[in-house]
């Protein structure tokens, strides 16, 4: 199925407050309420974030946040990654993954990314390039793994970002 997706990125000051208040609301809906996880998900990053945000029609369907090196770890990271139900099993989620980490490549160049992943997940990570660097931890009650990706691999990348 192609879903055509339009993306942006940008600061957390330059977001709209439709686009902070869609990006809270879909993060809630898959961390919180789907994953019956109690959690601080305003835990103060946001602001020094970029966040990637894509929109099919006039609904945000994908967000993920792009976290600057020396703010959660000594890399960038990307966190916070997260696909509606409305699209989910459509692809979107690895579509949303590939354009977090160009954007993430055009901020931090030649630096390697991080991501803190459900473990479950570790195999979809994996085949982005991301290799396992710490043994399964829990963290607000669900098992991750925390996960880098060097900086000079971008697989299965051809051209630019679908939705661009």
């Amino acid at each position: 199925m192609s879903v055509e997706i339009r993306w942006r990125c940008a600061p957390f000051e330059e977001l709209t407050p439709r686009e902070i208040h869609d990006m809270m609301q879909a993060r809630s809906a898959a961390f919180v309420v789907e994953q019956s996880c109690v959690f601080l998900d305003i835990d103060g990053i946001d602001p020094a974030c970029w966040h990637l945000v894509g929109h099919r029609g006039g609904e945000l369907v994908a967000t993920a946040r792009l976290v600057p090196p020396g703010t959660k770890f000594a890399e960038p990271s990307i966190g916070r990654v997260v696909t509606t139900s409305a699209v989910r099993g459509t692809g979107v989620g690895r579509v949303l993954m590939r354009e977090a980490i160009a954007q993430a490549e055009k901020l931090w160049p030649r630096q390697p990314l991080r991501v803190a992943a459900q473990q479950h997940l570790e195999k979809f990570y994996g085949s982005l390039g991301f290799v396992a660097d710490s043994p399964p931890y829990l963290e607000d009650g669900i098992l991750h793994v925390d996960m880098v990706r060097p900086a000079s691999t971008i697989p299965g990348r051809t051209g630019e970002a679908a939705g661009r």
